[in-house]
């Protein structure tokens, strides 16, 4: 079944996507690397984001996991980066700096560049990870920098550095994501759901069963408690790149009584039933477990592997970054305006209605394995604490930003070779207390890669095929459209065949 599904994905993307022959790289012209340059993880541009993947799992410990709020923190990190960087470049073109010149080619070194890349980043970190000011401090201590030093001089690349962190925190004030708790509505709390959403279906009753359910998770205390919808506002939020929320929304989701939700909801019955090592190893990898950097956080962990492979210098981790960033920002956003448009069911309660009554054999909780039970008994393969994400279905998160992200990784290196691998033990945050054999799972191409985050997410029980299926594509349109607003800022032209690509 596994390879069935794979290769059902390879002709799915081969049958319905526009492939090019010659992937478009981000420069026209040769880098040079000079002597001076640290190069793959010595590079600064590399230390800051491997710090902001430490924020981003240390915020996912104290406020749970929220992925589009991650994603819009890391978008604009980078983008402040981006825009400190571009002024010691000879074309690249900010996106939020307005009215800073370029410096002057003599200035247009390795050590302005580290000092403007590290105040935009300190200062955007502070910004939305507040909790952890004091980690950002030692590091910029370690580096040799004056954390205090508040200059706003545009002649000095500390300067640059903090108006391109004050522009960017300025410009995204009020975006759409109540940050500050100051929309309408929101009663001056933080991310607070300003547009009121209150879903079709309660916990105890479903009176539609095309629509969101959610369900009872365990509180780790004896009790229960029903999560309230994740951000159901998202889709509100300014894109970067993209021209709207919507500008790539899908067709509809299969519906109850037609033959594709039938099918496709007994599949995901059937995979999780027979479940390899491989393949529970896959689910808890793409998951995330523990110290999590949610999806966003997941591809830049995949960025900097490449910055690895490849050896990129500061300069070209300045632009990986960004493009990655935004794109996984964008996909979020208009993921969310898909699963808040359709509100769409997702299989836990689907499989207690289709097989109601039924027998059929699922995981049985943590430790149990795989049991017979009665169908309204099944369960994804999750945690009781974290049982389904709290958020309609249609499409999945993890399909959309793997799709994005990975084409965007495609198209920034002008292959779809990765040749990233992971070891792990299947089981381990899930039911460690029956644990399968070390497993290594192997990503050989970006495209792949994707597809395997999105399919984890249907053995996991999580998601149907068309939220995956449609999930991907959808994200590869994110990038198609990011790339063009990519290359525009970083002063290229776009090459025409590629460009319509973002129509696809």
């Amino acid at each position: 079944m596994w390879g069935f599904i794979a290769l059902l994905f390879f002709n799915f993307q081969g049958g319905m996507e526009v492939t090019t022959t010659s992937p478009p790289t981000t420069d026209d012209k040769i880098e040079v690397i000079t002597p001076n340059d640290k190069l793959g993880e010595n590079n600064l541009a590399y230390k800051w984001g491997k710090l902001a993947l430490d924020a981003t799992a240390k915020d996912t410990d104290r406020f749970n996991p929220r992925p589009t709020i991650s994603s819009r923190f890391l978008g604009l990190i980078f983008t402040a980066v981006f825009d400190a960087w571009s002024r010691y470049d000879d074309k690249a073109i900010p996106v939020y700096m307005q009215g800073i010149e370029r410096r002057p080619l003599q200035e247009q070194n390795l050590k302005n560049k580290e000092i403007a890349i590290s105040y935009a980043a300190f200062r955007t970190m502070n910004e939305y990870y507040f909790t952890d000011e004091s980690m950002f401090r030692e590091f910029m201590v370690e580096l040799g920098l004056d954390p205090d030093d508040t200059s706003l001089d545009p002649n000095t690349a500390v300067g640059i550095g903090n108006l391109a962190a004050k522009a960017v925190i300025e410009a995204r004030h009020n975006d759409g994501a109540n940050q500050y708790g100051e929309e309408e509505g929101s009663n001056g709390k933080a991310y607070f759901d300003y547009m009121g959403y209150k879903p079709v279906n309660s916990a105890d009753e479903n009176i539609d069963l095309n629509r969101w359910q959610s369900k009872y998770f365990s509180d780790g205390k004896g009790g229960q408690f029903v999560p309230k919808c994740l951000t159901p506002y998202w889709h509100k939020v300014e894109p970067v790149g993209l021209q709207s929320a919507d500008q790539f929304r899908p067709g509809p989701p299969p519906m109850v009584g037609s033959k594709q939700l039938e099918e496709e909801v007994k599949e995901v019955v059937e995979l999780q039933a027979n479940l390899t090592d491989e393949q529970r190893a896959l689910v808890e990898f793409m998951r995330d477990g523990p110290q999590s950097v949610q999806q966003a956080g997941h591809w830049l962990k995949f960025a900097q592997e490449v910055s690895v492979r490849d050896q990129h210098n500061l300069d070209k981790d300045v632009k990986m970054y960004f493009y990655n960033q935004i794109t996984a920002m964008d996909a979020f956003i208009a993921c969310w305006d898909s699963k808040m448009y359709y509100d769409y069911a997702r299989p836990y309660a689907l499989v207690h209605e289709f097989f109601k009554d039924e027998d059929i054999y699922g995981w049985g909780g943590p430790e149990k394995g795989m049991v017979e039970m009665k169908g309204q008994d099944w369960r994804p393969y999750s945690p009781s604490t974290f049982l389904c994400p709290p958020f309609p279905g249609y499409v999945s998160g993890h399909s959309a930003i793997s799709g994005a992200c990975g084409e965007a990784l495609k198209l920034f290196t002008g292959s779809d070779e990765f040749g990233s691998e992971v070891t792990l033990t299947p089981g381990i945050l899930t039911e460690p207390n029956r644990l399968g054999k070390e497993v290594t799972l192997e990503f050989p191409t970006f495209s792949e890669a994707a597809e395997m985050a999105g399919l984890s997410r249907v053995l996991g029980g999580y998601h149907i095929q068309a939220d995956n299926i449609e999930g991907l594509k959808l994200g590869r349109k994110v990038a198609r459209e990011n790339w063009i607003f990519f290359k525009k800022h970083i002063g290229e032209p776009v090459i025409s065949k590629h460009t319509s690509l973002s129509n696809n």
